[in-house]
């Protein structure tokens, strides 16, 4: 990431909220939860980001949400397991 354009960076600020869209799941993603919202690195504005295909921190496919925050909705039962353990430390370092 030493080569990102303007309004990049390499330290993950902030998560993206994603959707993981039927038509764009992840094969690999167990379909346990399949409205489950999801947690995406963020190194530029969440809201540049809106509408955007990327992938989840936990490997799912989703769209970006960008009028979502996930440091506010990372608590709900419709949230990626794996997304809520892997973004907790950088979380309560923010908090």
């Amino acid at each position: 990431m030493t080569d990102c354009g303007v309004g990049h960076s390499s330290c993950v600020e902030s998560y993206a909220v994603g959707f993981a869209r039927p038509d764009r799941r992840s094969w690999a993603q167990p379909v346990d939860q399949p409205k489950s919202w999801h947690a995406v690195e963020a190194h530029r504005p969440a809201d540049e980001l809106d509408g955007e295909v990327e992938l989840a921190v936990c490997g799912a496919i989703v769209q970006i949400w960008g009028a979502q925050r996930w440091g506010r909705m990372s608590n709900g039962r419709d949230t990626c397991a794996e997304c809520r353990r892997r973004t907790a430390p950088a979380l309560r370092q923010v908090g």
